[in-house]
């Protein structure tokens, strides 16, 4: 059979570049989102550390190791979900992006919009949830910050949580350092948080027994570094989910990424939903999974640490980094075919983180 690229991608709106007001595709991961930073956010605070363009800031210190620092703002809805609520959503986004720089999360800050009415009960929980989730991490909530805002003004809660973390000795991770040769890796099943979050909404139409992912990756990520030097991009896909993230990785790196279909790892009960709903799982969000890029001597080392540690018992290798074409995904598909694995152009899912 010969050969052929085709040009499928996720249900969602034409990308347009110039609007008036902000449309919820703004907050998708996707194109749109780039475009709003591109074109709003990054020229008045241009500066190279924002415009490395990954998910923690990475700043030299003094006779010290670099400080990887990362915000993030939680806006889920419903607040608590199987696997998982809006608290462990915010402690555990936060310490994933500090770690995706290959450095220890040690410290985060919290601030918390609260709507008027919000029961004080369910706001303990979300705390309780917040504090064994930093445990977990190994991480200490040392400051924050609390408004109130009017009925009606919010989801009964957001939550903005900041976070800090050293460098670890030897680590040079980034968005732009994947290489020709290098072999992707990915920690586990993708789409478990999003078709999560739908089904606590009831938008499913049947019930499923899919959890939410949401997990702190930080001790996972400290063994495969402590496996491997050569760990080039880590990057936890979450909005926009897998094809997003490398499609940004593609191109912050000036590479191609090649995907083996049969080898991404999805649940039957998130494949079911997806086709009924006409998603791609590719592009759902995920909150306990990492991508990583590693150099291909050390690929089968990596591969087997994760395979040997929490929250990456299910790690495989899913494709390779190539040469050409630059900044593209492409992925082989189950039946012989390629197929181009766009970014997400605007909003494919309701919000859900």
């Amino acid at each position: 059979m010969s050969e052929t690229v085709t040009m499928e991608g996720p249900v969602c709106p034409v990308p347009i570049r110039k609007r008036g007001r902000v449309i919820m595709g703004h907050g998708s991961g996707g194109k749109l989102s780039q475009d709003l930073i591109g074109d709003l956010f990054l020229p008045p605070f241009d500066n190279p550390v924002l415009r490395a363009g990954n998910d923690a800031g990475v700043v030299p210190i003094e006779d010290d190791r670099p400080l990887a620092i990362s915000t993030d703002s939680h806006v889920v809805w419903p607040l608590f979900f199987p696997g998982g609520d809006i608290g462990r959503l915010a402690v555990c986004g936060t310490v994933n992006d500090v770690a995706m720089m290959g450095a220890r999360p040690q410290y985060l800050t919290a601030g918390f919009i609260l709507e008027e009415g919000l029961e004080l009960g369910l706001l303990e929980q979300v705390v309780d949830s917040m504090r064994l989730s930093a445990a977990e991490a190994g991480v200490h909530i040392i400051a924050g910050d609390t408004k109130v805002v009017e009925r009606g003004k919010a989801d009964g809660l957001y939550i903005n949580t900041a976070g800090v973390g050293q460098v670890w000795d030897g680590a040079e991770i980034g968005g732009d350092r994947a290489r020709p040769g290098d072999v992707v890796i990915l920690s586990g099943s993708i789409g478990d948080h999003g078709i999560a979050v739908l089904e606590a909404r009831g938008e499913l139409g049947f019930q499923s027994d899919v959890t939410s992912d949401v997990a702190p990756l930080n001790h996972l990520v400290e063994a495969m570094l402590a496996t491997s030097k050569k760990i080039h991009v880590l990057r936890d896909p979450t909005r926009g989910g897998v094809a997003s993230s490398l499609n940004e990785i593609a191109a912050q790196s000036q590479v191609g990424i090649l995907l083996n279909e049969s080898t991404i790892p999805i649940r039957p009960a998130v494949q079911a939903a997806c086709e009924m709903l006409g998603f791609d799982p590719l592009y759902i969000a995920n909150e306990g999974k990492l991508l990583a890029i590693v150099a291909e001597e050390d690929a089968t080392a990596v591969l087997e640490t994760m395979r040997q540690t929490r929250y990456g018992e299910e790690s495989v290798v899913i494709g390779r980094v190539e040469a050409e074409p630059k900044a593209r995904v492409l992925m082989k598909t189950a039946i012989g075919t390629t197929r181009i694995v766009d970014m997400l152009a605007g909003e494919m899912l309701p919000r859900i983180c």
